[in-house]
């Protein structure tokens, strides 16, 4: 069965004024499934439609496909008016609180979220203190479809500015929500999943500093506050970081936007001092982000048979996994997994990229010329601009501070292996120039050591250079 089938033809037709606002749904066919639902609370009635085996619930065929047609309707804004009028969130807290049909629970979350999507109805559901405690209780749910409609309800509710302040409030102050949040991350394997409670994490941080530094020193301290009756029980001590990749390392092959969230929100951990020392005083110092990050920028993204234009499209996420690396390598220049005998491919990934954008920058001069009369060509021709400038200033700053710590052997290393030679040197050079004058100066002093006629040839491109050695 479809999980929503499309909606039923209306008996509106045939009944004056039975039309549900300017639709042709009818409000007695719709009085009746909220009467069902009604019952399904009632404690003199068993759940109508609903059979038992064990403790977990069914819906009936006829049940489910009526609900669901229901869930479906609740898109259009005059069907969700009518059913906030007739106190359809009140019936849903019933069934959240008596129902042990996991179906019946996702679906009534759904027509929630589908709700929620309208301004008003999002901020009535939104001021409602008990039926806000109750969806975040859902987070704690053991159904995977029951948790992706409550994460999409709540990154409904946290991207309308005028309630987003309440959920991060009633989130702060629900500690449990961090271990429920933590368990889904580091133990799902459902990508659809990890991808929608990613957003809402990333949200929250993105929304509130003071939310995520409680989140970050949750990994140092049992978490405290009200308890959920049905999260799992003895929940580990989760540590943030760790839960973060491992949802990442879940979601990187099938779902690239997933990936995108997840690095973002590692970036968004390294705006504030806690968030770095999360990262690189974890028991492993921090290894094994870095590998993950690293194995990302060397082995999958930008690649050396892509076209240059992949980089437009991997922007975003490779302006994330640069500003951690870049982060890191600031703070720990004394761990091993950052020594630069490790890290030769990465700096030539780092020019690589550098290389692919030169090949944008002038397909975008050239598509700004064909659209020079068209003002919405033009506006997001800025906006890729804007984005593939925050990349190169990322790459930029992280390649001057590697380039600095290469040795002579490194150097070599590095023209053996491919990553290191005039074309790439010159690349560099050019990215860098003036601004990273000093960090270019002291690696050309180097590489005079390693490969005399390459530094010359180099000084010979870059005349600034020659003047001040």
């Amino acid at each position: 069965m479809d999980r929503n089938p499309s909606p039923p033809s209306s008996e509106a037709e045939e009944e004056e004024g039975d039309a549900v606002g300017g639709t042709v749904y009818s409000k007695h066919w719709l009085f009746s499934i909220l009467t069902r639902l009604i019952e399904v609370i009632s404690p003199e009635q068993g759940e109508p439609g609903v059979s038992r085996e064990g403790e977990r619930a069914e819906l009936d065929e006829e049940m489910e496909n009526d609900i669901c047609k229901v869930w479906d309707m609740s898109m259009d804004e005059d069907v969700a008016l009518f059913l906030q009028e007739f106190n359809a969130p009140d019936i849903f807290m019933g069934v959240f609180a008596k129902s042990k049909c996991p179906r019946l629970t996702e679906i009534c979350v759904g027509i929630l979220g589908n709700m929620a999507c309208f301004q008003d109805i999002c901020m009535s559901i939104s001021k409602d203190e008990n039926l806000g405690q109750v969806l975040l209780q859902r987070l704690c749910d053991s159904d995977s479809p029951t948790l992706l409609e409550t994460s999409r309800l709540l990154l409904t509710c946290l991207s309308q500015p005028e309630v987003a302040n309440v959920w991060v409030e009633r989130i702060r102050e629900s500690p449990s929500v961090y271990d429920c949040v933590c368990f889904i991350m580091s133990s799902s394997t459902n990508v659809e999943l990890l991808v929608k409670v990613g957003e809402v994490v990333d949200k929250l941080f993105d929304l509130d500093e003071e939310l995520m530094l409680n989140w970050i020193k949750n990994g140092t301290c049992q978490s405290m506050g009200p308890s959920i009756d049905d999260s799992p029980e003895e929940l580990p001590d989760f540590k943030i970081v760790p839960c973060i990749l491992e949802a990442a390392k879940q979601v990187r092959s099938d779902n690239p936007e997933g990936l995108d969230v997840y690095m973002h929100i590692l970036q968004l951990l390294t705006t504030v001092d806690e968030g770095i020392q999360a990262i690189v005083q974890a028991p492993d110092g921090g290894k094994e982000t870095w590998s993950l990050l690293y194995d990302l920028v060397c082995h999958e993204l930008c690649q050396p048979d892509d076209p240059a234009i992949i980089v437009q499209e991997q922007k975003t996420v490779l302006a994330s996994i640069l500003s951690v690396l870049s982060a890191m390598f600031a703070s720990q220049t004394e761990q091993e997994y950052v020594k630069m005998r490790k890290n030769m491919p990465l700096i030539g990934s780092l020019i690589r990229i550098l290389q692919y954008m030169e090949g944008c920058g002038k397909r975008s001069v050239d598509d700004s010329k064909k659209s020079k009369q068209d003002e919405t060509g033009k506006a997001e021709l800025h906006e890729e601009d804007f984005h593939l400038k925050i990349l190169k200033d990322i790459c930029c700053e992280l390649l001057s501070n590697m380039l600095q710590e290469l040795t002579k052997e490194n150097i070599l290393e590095g023209l053996n292996q491919g990553h290191l030679n005039e074309q790439t040197c010159s690349c560099a050079f050019q990215n860098l120039l003036p601004l990273y004058f000093t960090s270019v100066e002291s690696f050309l002093e180097v590489l005079r050591e390693a490969d005399q006629t390459l530094a010359d040839n180099l000084e010979k491109r870059f005349p600034s250079l020659k003047v001040h050695t």
